[in-house]
């Protein structure tokens, strides 16, 4: 039966459609196929996830190598869930670029828009499903390195510099990762994850473990864009194609931190070094900072995309802290705020790549009035601005809430005030729109009232819906 291949065909559809969309070149088809292939994969992202709901974890031995000989996809509700997430907004935005192609890449250039597309959604399923470290190193060089020609694509020089400055970044996340593994499968002798956990525990010196745990976490945090390690996040959001920038900030991201969430929890979980080691106290530190600094940053932007992109790293800091509390109500609401923050995030990007259509840029000058020029698109702005804040009838109320109550439960009450103080400074860059949007005129040469192309609009309002759908 084709449903007990769909672990594998997840990854495979992408990968194998890259290049055929190469060959075809072209904008429609391209296109086609690649919003084809996204949509197939949405759909059996949904069924596993509903197979491993009602059944348990499914598992998937490649080539019929049983683990841990060979490289096993393992698919539980955990990144079942993360998958679906990379499909769905994958999906999402490749509807948008149909319109928002055409005007920041140029026909000439998008079939391999679409095919890097492609190898990216390839890359970051292949790092939810896979349970071999190694293979996950693969896939997260898969996705990284068609990231990078993705950001480099926007329309302005600066991308190039982004995108290099992102290259180098993530180069040294990827070496600092794949030491770790080595040093793990030096102790232990394995690459599979639940194997490496079994074999942990029996190993008597923990201290190439604590270094092991210590380079992976170093290099995730930087592919994560773990404050402070975020430098990268900044130019890349705010220079790449709005529909890649949407993407990105939904799933590149999101998809590390369940990778790092897999390492810490699977195969450091069952051992004492995660116990014996401050790194739930440094991650919580590195935490609080983003969720202040990061957030307080964004409100001093000058162009709304790299407002953003801030508060993306703030945002980030809210779902580590989570991670850091160790405990399974915690998980349980970082992984809540990964699915809430992706598709709020993506919907927001959507939204500002559309007012950049219309207006002529993201600069903040060119945004005011836009409650009058484009009130559709504004006011779904605002909305999902007051889920990144938290307000009750958003996700974002729901995910802190969750996060909240778990500090709580765990005796860290310091952490959900955290939580709430720093709600206050997301306030105050949504404001910053706000007070732009409706309480300015419109500069001169402004465009006539209405809206972007439907096909981005609805995308990105249907994000927006989303967004509140799931408080």
């Amino acid at each position: 039966m084709i449903a007990s291949h769909f672990p594998v065909l997840l990854v495979v559809a992408p990968l194998l459609a890259a290049p055929l969309v190469v060959v075809v070149r072209g904008t429609r088809l391209p296109w086609a196929i690649a919003v084809a292939v996204c949509a197939a994969a949405a759909v059996m992202a949904a069924e596993l996830l509903a197979r491993v709901t009602a059944s348990g974890p499914v598992s998937y031995a490649i080539g019929n190598w049983p683990p841990p000989w060979g490289i096993e996809y393992r698919i539980d509700a955990a990144n079942a869930l993360v998958a679906l997430l990379v499909a769905l907004l994958a999906l999402a935005s490749l509807a948008y670029a149909r319109r928002s192609a055409a005007a920041e890449i140029g026909d000439e250039r998008q079939y391999l828009f679409y095919a890097l597309m492609l190898l990216c959604v390839a890359g970051l399923l292949g790092i939810a499903v896979t349970g071999d470290a190694f293979n996950l190193f693969v896939f997260l060089e898969i996705s990284s390195l068609s990231t990078y020609v993705l950001v480099a694509m926007g329309r302005d020089r600066r991308a190039l510099t982004a995108a290099f400055q992102y290259l180098i970044l993530g180069t040294v996340g990827a070496t600092f990762y794949v030491i770790g593994v080595g040093i793990l499968y030096l102790a232990t002798g394995t690459l599979n994850l639940a194997d490496m956990a079994v074999r942990l525990a029996a190993v008597g010196d923990p201290r190439p473990a604590v270094v092991a745990l210590a380079f992976i976490t170093a290099g995730l945090g930087l592919k994560l864009a773990l404050f402070p390690l975020h430098a990268w996040l900044p130019g890349a959001y705010a220079q790449a194609p709005s529909a890649v920038a949407a993407f990105l900030a939904g799933t590149a991201t999101k998809v590390s931190l369940y990778a790092l969430a897999r390492i810490w929890f699977t195969v450091y979980g069952a051992d004492s070094v995660l116990r014996d080691v401050p790194a739930g106290a440094i991650l919580a530190a590195l935490s609080v900072a983003a969720a202040f600094v990061a957030s307080g940053i964004a409100i001093f932007q000058d162009d709304l995309k790299r407002l953003l992109a801030y508060s993306s790293v703030g945002q980030i800091g809210y779902i580590t802290l989570g991670l850091s509390l160790q405990t399974q109500p915690g998980v349980a609401a970082a992984m809540a705020h990964v699915v809430n923050h992706g598709v709020t995030k993506s919907a927001l990007f959507l939204l500002a790549g559309a007012m950049a259509l219309r207006l002529g840029g993201t600069r903040m000058e060119r945004l005011a009035g836009a409650g009058r020029t484009m009130p559709l698109t504004a006011f779904a702005f605002v909305i999902g601005g007051l889920s990144l804040v938290g307000v009750p009838g958003t996700a974002g109320f729901v995910t802190k809430w969750a996060l909240a109550s778990a500090a709580f439960e765990a005796g860290r009450p310091l952490f959900a005030a955290v939580v709430l103080l720093s709600s206050l400074v997301a306030l105050a860059y949504v404001w910053r729109f706000v007070e732009l949007a409706y309480f300015r005129d419109p500069p001169a040469g402004a465009p006539p009232p209405g809206e972007a192309p439907a096909s981005m609009t609805g995308v990105a309002l249907a994000l927006t819906a989303a967004a509140v759908a799931m408080g």
